[in-house]
């Protein structure tokens, strides 16, 4: 299920997939584990492999899963820890059941009982198998221990250094000076391969590292909110988005739109007319309370019916039957048909009524879900991009005067690229703050003379 989520089967995998921060931090995290190892006289044989493997497991992406990581792993190696202990105590006060195997086997067996219940009786059911492993891994040399006490004191210390660099390894940041006075307009579809796909892993945890450290970034799709719901679910946006290809504003916070680009009353009127005289059917597309709800008139095809039948599995959008609840609240049309069909029905279209040009605006797109068709959109002639992005800045600038604002675009071809996308918006909302060698090389001079 989890391939499935992630795999598209359009996409290319390159050769070399990008190499991520987890990858470099796990690397260094490893690297100083042994060096601390090391530095308390351990050599070849005798470096234990517990810290490193602590570093490995609790590195997450995010430094809060880290931390929850490092926390549950303390305690299940304090339980494994403390009853191994006590079995080696037990063992060295009373030695005999230790002379039978069988007894001696059963006796473990029932440590790792008491371990995995000890677990679930501090409420920490996670940590049980953990537990259970550090509790078989301190008393499995037993009758060759001779300082129980060291034993299960090194086992504890080697765990807890593993805890401790893999949190300061993810914390760690180079100094870098936030510009959060910049605002950053992001395409959607450069991050994704189309609108059906799942963001990627690596894409979401680095959008999500800058928008957790306060970076401002609209993201702007050509399709209705439920998209990004659906595909960007795990996103924390803080900045409202610009959608339907700039014909609103949409916020996710609040769950509300705060700006829309109508189609006009009277292009609705004259294209729905023309439309039924052609025989053609459209969907239509409307915002009524906060909620985009899409209803279906004229002759249905096949193609239409086929994306029917996915698009309405969606619990984000409302498809409905009947007449629109008002008609100013339309926000387009869409038809899908082969590209010709679709160019020979708007040259109809604006034959019959030439007014229809200065009112809307057409936009054709190949379809994700239907092979060999299209897609036409009608909207408002004032539903753009760029009208969308004056009401953004207005609308940012009441609360923040001194705001500026940057389109980054790097067009989608492989994960590689959304990457390097993400990378150049970081490069300017935190660039690296570098030692200012001029003018400590001024000071020079100037004591020098």
């Amino acid at each position: 299920m989890l391939f499935q989520k992630y795999y598209h089967p359009d996409a290319e995998f390159p050769l070399f997939p990008h190499l991520g921060q987890r990858i470099v931090k796990t690397t260094i995290a490893v690297y100083l584990c042994i060096l601390v190892c090391s530095l308390r006289g351990l050599i070849g044989q005798d470096i234990s492999a517990e810290a490193a493997i602590t570093a490995i497991i609790c590195m997450q992406p995010y430094v809060k899963d880290t931390k929850e990581f490092a926390a549950d792993r303390f305690t299940g190696t304090l339980i494994g820890s403390v009853w191994g202990l006590l079995f080696l105590v037990l063992m060295a006060v009373f030695p005999m059941p230790g002379a039978h195997p069988l007894v001696l086997y059963g006796l473990m067996s029932a440590g790792v009982l008491l371990s995995l219940y000890s677990s679930v009786l501090v409420r920490k059911p996670d940590t049980s198998s953990l537990a259970a492993i550090v509790f078989v891994c301190i008393v499995i040399g037993y009758p060759n221990i001779d300082e129980p006490l060291v034993q299960a004191f090194n086992r504890f210390l080697d765990v807890f250094i593993g805890n401790t660099i893999a949190i300061a390894v993810n914390v760690f940041r180079l100094p870098r000076q936030k510009n959060q006075n910049v605002v950053f307009f992001l395409r959607t579809k450069d991050l994704v391969p189309d609108r059906f796909s799942q963001l990627a892993p690596a894409v979401m945890f680095r959008l999500n590292d800058l928008f957790t450290r306060g970076a401002k970034i609209c993201l702007m799709s050509e399709h209705a909110p439920a998209f990004f719901v659906s595909q960007m679910s795990m996103v924390n946006v803080n900045t409202p988005m610009i959608v339907m290809d700039g014909a609103a504003v949409y916020d996710t916070k609040e769950n509300r739109y705060l700006y829309m680009q109508a189609l006009p009353y009277e292009a609705f009127s004259s294209l729905r007319k023309q439309f039924t005289a052609m025989g053609t059917g459209c969907f239509i597309y409307t915002i009524h309370n906060n909620k985009t709800c899409i209803f279906h008139q004229g002759r249905t095809t096949k193609q239409e019916n086929d994306l029917f039948e996915i698009m309405k599995r969606s619990p984000y959008r409302s498809y409905l039957d009947g007449e629109v609840y008002d008609p100013h609240e339309i926000v387009y049309l869409k038809v899908i048909n082969t590209k010709a069909k679709l160019v020979e029905l708007l040259c109809d279209l604006f034959d019959s009524d030439p007014e229809l040009l200065k009112t809307i605006r057409p936009v054709i797109r190949k379809s994700t879900k239907t092979d060999d068709f299209f897609e036409l959109y009608l909207y408002s002639a004032q539903a753009s991009t760029e009208n969308a992005q004056a009401f953004i800045r207005e609308y940012l600038s009441k609360s923040a005067s001194d705001l500026s604002f940057r389109e980054e675009s790097l067009e989608y071809h492989s994960e590689r690229d959304a990457l390097h996308l993400l990378h150049r918006v970081e490069s300017v909302f935190a660039p690296l703050k570098l030692p200012r060698f001029k003018k400590r090389k001024r000071a020079i001079t100037a004591a020098a003379h």
